[in-house]
Parts: structure tokens; C-alpha cells; sequence
């Protein structure tokens, strides 16, 4: 690739987007976020302390559903990329899938009784949730796939995808913020657990069935203009090759190890936050809600600061720049001691600033490997690899629920008990900080080989026009034949 800066064909699918589509666009994470960082703060708690699972059993609920996941999320990823309706590949998908996302998450804290025998009672309930998670999970995947594929079908200008995730993200994490601002009202109002919890999960159950519909109806006039210039795709390549090809694409393996790095120090972070507020800074509950609300409001400002800064130094620098201040962060918080409550809150905030760059830049990265890979291929797939970055996050939630559950089950650790054994706390401090920041370290190692920059992005778009012209003229040639 060179070092000039050549000027990409302005067409429909490079233009600058309305900001009305940029907003309808955003809406469609809102909901799917709600409910997710509900899942990421609360699930293994509710799951715990409300429930009864044991820890381990608790953590296993989504492991079990993530293994699923391997086969689900890149097979729904191809068959999107397949699906021709008058609405287009992805809306289909979208539209039948939001009702069931919203039934199966408020399944998901519901506490049926079984059996009165206790071991009968766990054993069942842990099935329950396994196969609600396997329901969810597939439901998200079906919703949250093709949404987020819809991100290079709506631009292929450089920018305007750092800008039309900007917009998707900052609605993402308003989305996690006002999940922490209901459980927080919520614990406050009521005082029954299970009543608490099952008013949580209707109102995300709400959200997320309502904003897919909301994202379609808004942004299906741009999809129409964006197909009208189009050229038929060619015949389809079977999957097992297509896995081979994503796999042998070295800018997608670099994007595949940042997500899923900065997403296990996320997810990590997150399942372990209501334990290390109330069990080793001996705070009330509400303090795990305002702490995670501390990092996410920072991440929603710094969102449009890293955009700008991203517009100058490039994604990668960006990336660098968050990562740090996060790990920063990350270490402080091992050192902590129960009353330091105003310092716990400034690293919560310091947290926010990288957490905001694990939002912007992956998903920002991703479309400009689908143009590489459309570049080598002939083909746009889209969906493929969604799959398999939709796959990746819940494989960071449940490998994050699943460490966390696992320190504290080896160490003592009681639900019902008021104070915890000195190991059990040593555990929590540590799954707090120094795993976390190992993950950060290793995406900032893989961020470092990430080949396309912005240079290299315009020579591919300048590549594929090419192809596209010359295409066009043997076509008109054979015409006039």
C-alpha cells in the first residue's frame, strides 16, 4: 500500500450520511445494550445470591450457551449474507427476531419452582437458565448480527464509520447507563430481590424488542439507495471456505484478538464489580450501580472526543492512547482499600476513558476489513464476519462470568454470608485488576500488527472501483456486440 492520499469515487455508499440516518442507525444498539449490561452486571449475582445456583454453576449458564454459540452466531452470519427479500439481506432477520430476544431476557430472572427438595430445585433451575441462555443468545444473534452488518452497507467512507459507530455507541452505552439508572431506582424502591429483578428484566424485555423496529423504519431509505447502485453479488462460496478465507485475513485476526481481549477486561471487570464493592469496600449494593455508571457516563463523553482524535492520528493510535489510561486504572484498583470510596469512583472514571475506545475502535476497524476482504474475494461478507464478532462478545461475558465464578467457588465464597474469607477477598482483588490489565496488554500487542490505515483503506476502495468500471465496460462492450 502507499503513502499518498488518493481521493476515493464519491458515490451513495461513500457520501456522508444524514445525521437522521446516523441517529436511527444508533437506536437499534440501544436496546440490545440495555439488556446486555444488565446481563454483564447482574446476571451472575441475581444467579448467586438470589437464585441459590453455586458459583460455578452460575458462571457455567453462559459458557454453555457460548459453546452453542460457535456453531449459531457464523451460521446466522452466512445465511444472512444469503437471505434476498424485498426489504433486504439483514431486516428480515432484525424483525423476526426482536420479539423472541425480548421474551427469552425476561425469562432470564425468573425463579420457577421445581421441587421442594433443594438439590432437585438447583440442578433444575440451572437447566432452566442454560436453555434460556441458549434462547437468547440466539435471539441477540439474529437481532444484533445483521444490525451491526448494516454498518458497511451504510458507508464505505472511512471516517464516516468511525462517526456511524460514534453515533451506534454512544447510544450503546446510554443504553447501559439507563440499565443502571433503573436497577438503581429499582433496589431503592423495592425491597424484595426477586421483585426487583423480575421488573428489571420486563423493562429491558420492552427496550429490546421496541428499538430493532425502530432502527429499520429509520434507516431502510438509505439501504434502498445503497441497493439501487449495487451490482448483483456473485455466487455464493460455500461456508467451510469462507470460514478459511476470514481466517486467513490477516487484519481480521488482529481485529478478532483487540475485541477480544478488551472485551474480556470489560466483561472481567463488570461481574465483579458488585462483589468488590459491597464484599471488600463494604459498600451498599447501589454503590456497584453508581460505580459502573461513573464508567460508563465518562465512556459515552469520551466517545465523540476519541471520534475527533481519530479523525487526526488514526484508529490505532487512538486505541493505544485509551488502553493505557484503562490499565492504568485496572492496577490502581487492586490497591484499594474500603475507605477509599472517592478514589475507587476516580478510577471508575479513568476506566471509562479506554472503555470508550474498546466501543469505538473494533467496530470502526471491522468494515474496512470487509472491504479487504471484498477486494480479494469478489464477494461482500458481511455477515461472516459479524458473526463472529457478535460471537466474541458473548464468548467475553461468559468467560468473564465463568473466571469469576470459578475464583470465588475455589476460595470460600458464601452468598448468604455477611463477611467473606480472607481468601475469597484476595480473589476478588485480584480478578479485579491484574487480570484485566493482562487482557489490555495483549490487544494493545495485536493492535500493533493491524495493517490498514487510512491510506491503505482509499487505495482498496480506489481497487474495487476499478474493478467495478472495468466490469461495467465489458458488460457495455458485450452489449454493443
Amino acid at each position: 500500500m502507499t503513502d499518498s492520499h488518493p481521493t476515493p469515487p464519491q458515490t451513495v455508499v461513500q457520501s456522508k450520511l444524514r445525521v437522521t440516518t446516523k441517529l436511527a442507525y444508533a437506536i437499534g444498539d440501544f436496546g440490545t445494550a440495555l439488556c446486555a449490561n444488565i446481563l454483564l452486571f447482574f446476571q451472575l449475582i441475581f444467579l448467586t445470591n438470589v437464585a441459590g445456583l453455586p458459583p460455578v454453576l452460575a458462571g457455567s449458564v453462559r459458557t454453555i450457551g457460548g459453546i452453542w454459540d460457535a456453531v449459531n452466531d457464523p451460521l446466522i452470519g452466512v445465511m444472512s449474507d444469503r437471505t434476498k427479500s424485498r426489504w433486504g439481506r439483514r431486516y428480515p432477520w432484525m424483525f423476526c427476531g426482536a420479539l423472541p430476544l425480548g421474551i427469552s431476557f425476561f425469562l432470564s430472572w425468573l425463579i420457577p419452582a421445581f421441587s421442594e427438595d433443594d438439590g432437585t430445585q438447583t440442578i433444575a433451575l440451572f437447566w432452566f437458565y442454560v436453555v434460556v441462555s441458549i434462547f437468547f443468545n440466539a435471539s441477540y444473534t439474529a437481532v444484533n448480527l445483521p444490525y451491526s452488518a448494516l454498518t458497511p452497507e451504510l458507508t464505505k467512507n472511512y471516517d464516516e464509520r468511525t462517526s456511524l459507530n460514534q453515533f451506534r455507541f454512544t447510544f450503546s452505552v446510554s443504553g447501559g447507563i439507563l440499565a443502571l439508572i433503573m436497577a438503581q431506582v429499582i433496589f431503592s424502591r423495592l425491597e424484595n430481590p426477586v421483585e426487583q429483578y423480575l421488573l428489571l428484566g420486563g423493562l429491558g424485555a420492552i427496550f429490546c424488542t421496541v428499538t430493532p423496529y425502530l432502527c429499520i423504519l429509520g434507516t431502510r431509505r438509505r439501504i434502498a439507495e445503497v441497493h439501487q447502485e449495487e451490482e448483483e453479488a456473485p455466487t455464493s462460496i460455500p461456508y467451510l471456505q469462507q470460514l478459511k478465507l476470514a481466517f486467513s485475513n490477516k487484519a481480521f485476526l488482529c481485529v478478532v484478538g483487540i475485541y477480544l481481549f478488551s472485551w474480556l477486561a470489560l466483561q472481567n471487570t463488570a461481574a465483579i464489580i458488585p462483589y468488590f464493592v459491597t464484599d471488600w469496600m463494604g459498600l451498599p449494593a447501589q454503590h456497584s450501580a453508581q460505580a459502573a455508571l461513573a464508567v460508563q457516563g465518562t465512556a459515552v463523553i469520551m466517545l465523540s472526543v476519541w471520534s475527533l482524535v481519530s479523525k487526526r492520528v488514526g484508529k490505532k493510535a487512538v486505541y493505544f492512547m485509551g488502553m493505557t489510561v484503562w490499565i492504568i486504572a485496572q492496577i490502581g484498583l487492586v490497591f484499594l482499600q474500603p475507605d477509599q470510596v472517592g478514589l475507587m469512583y476516580f478510577y471508575a472514571v479513568l476506566a471509562g476513558f479506554g472503555v470508550a475506545t474498546a466501543y469505538l475502535v473494533p467496530w470502526s476497524m471491522i468494515p474496512d476489513v470487509i472491504d479487504l476482504d471484498e477486494l480479494r474475494t469478489g464477494q461482500r461478507r458481511e455477515g461472516i464476519f459479524y458473526g463472529f464478532m457478535v460471537f466474541l462478545q458473548k464468548i467475553g461475558l461468559a468467560l468473564g462470568q465463568l473466571l469469576v465464578s470459578i475464583a470465588l467457588q475455589t476460595t470460600g465464597f458464601d452468598g448468604t454470608a455477611e463477611v467473606q474469607p480472607p481468601a475469597a477477598l484476595l480473589a476478588i482483588r485480584a480478578t479485579i485488576g491484574p487480570l484485566p490489565a493482562l487482557f489490555l496488554v495483549l490487544g494493545l500487542i495485536v493492535t500493533y500488527f493491524y495493517p490498514i490505515t487510512r491510506e491503505a483503506h482509499t487505495e482498496i476502495l480506489l481497487k474495487l472501483e476499478e474493478r467495478k468500471q472495468a466490469k461495467q465496460r465489458r458488460v457495455e462492450g458485450a452489449g454493443d456486440v
